[in-house]
């Protein structure tokens, strides 16, 4: 398929390099354009705008928060402007479920298409085409981008026709992922100051009633108290938070643990570990518990 990719992040980077590698011809844009210069070299074209890149049979955008997909959306010869009829838009990004009714409502009036398709999965998952696809739009889109989904990611999951409801599912799992950081952070910090050896800890957790992913991954860094580099920045976490409990507002249902990783997660940031990763709640907690080695 002829494709776009705009956004070449982290994220970005290992999802545009699968689509090549899977045989698409891709035109890729950043607002960084040497970051493009790998994809280049292996085959990808630069496209010197956002819209120049919306030029082919769909454009995926990988972009990190709602103002970056305002811009590059609505902007002049943005993607709304430039993208051609019938053409799908794939939002891959992490946004807020009022953006993407937005985009929804212009894609549908400038006669294009448009599918919310976040996904779940770290740059190491990213890498190795191994990330979770969650996606919500016409059955026709979903079906075309199929080929797409297959090339960044291990699995699938569709949610219908409504494309907001793919953000509402990736909001509110990020939202069970911080708060399972927060957790693991509160406890490891009480193993810790108790003597208990946190390695050892982490070994009981998740090979009994832990035994999942994320637990495997962040009980991992907090243990190893690896927080650096980052696989998701602390700002990011908080934008995502935030976007929950924007959703859970509009829909009216209190999401009280949310508030209190909202507020850790602005404490970590105002200590200086905006660079860090999210799993440095872990490093928050300790110092709150008077643990500072």
């Amino acid at each position: 398929m002829q494709i776009g990719f705009i956004g070449l992040g982290n994220m970005g980077q290992a999802m545009a390099r699968n689509l090549l590698q899977a045989g698409h011809s891709l035109t890729v844009h950043n607002r960084t354009p040497s970051r493009a210069e790998p994809l280049v070299a292996a085959g990808a074209r630069l496209a010197v705008t956002p819209g120049d890149a919306a030029q082919g049979e769909a454009v995926i955008t990988m972009v990190a928060d709602d103002r970056a997909l305002e811009a590059v959306s609505f902007g002049d010869g943005g993607i709304v402007a430039r993208l051609p009829p019938n053409a799908v838009h794939v939002s891959m990004s992490t946004i807020g479920v009022a953006l993407s009714e937005r985009l929804t409502d212009a894609h549908r009036e400038a006669g294009q298409v448009y599918v919310a398709a976040p996904v779940f999965g770290r740059p190491e998952a990213a890498a190795a085409a191994k990330l979770f696809v969650v996606a919500a739009g016409p059955a026709a889109a979903l079906e075309r981008c199929k080929p797409l989904f297959e090339a960044i990611g291990q699995r699938t999951f569709a949610f219908g026709d409504h494309p907001a409801t793919a953000n509402v599912v990736k909001l509110s799992g990020n939202f069970l992922l911080a708060s399972v950081v927060e957790a693991l952070s509160e406890a490891f910090a009480l193993a810790r100051k108790s003597g208990i050896d946190p390695h050892q800890y982490l070994e009981l957790l998740t090979s009994t009633l832990f035994a999942a992913p994320a637990y495997k991954t962040y009980g991992g860094l907090i243990a190893d108290q690896r927080y650096e580099p980052a696989g998701f920045k602390m700002p990011l976490a908080l934008k995502d938070v935030r976007l929950t409990l924007a959703a859970a507002e509009a829909a009216g249902v209190p999401l009280p643990i949310a508030s209190l990783v909202r507020d850790q997660l602005i404490s970590g940031i105002a200590r200086g570990y905006g660079e860090s990763d999210w799993s440095a709640l872990g490093r928050v907690v300790a110092e709150n518990a008077g643990i500072r080695d």
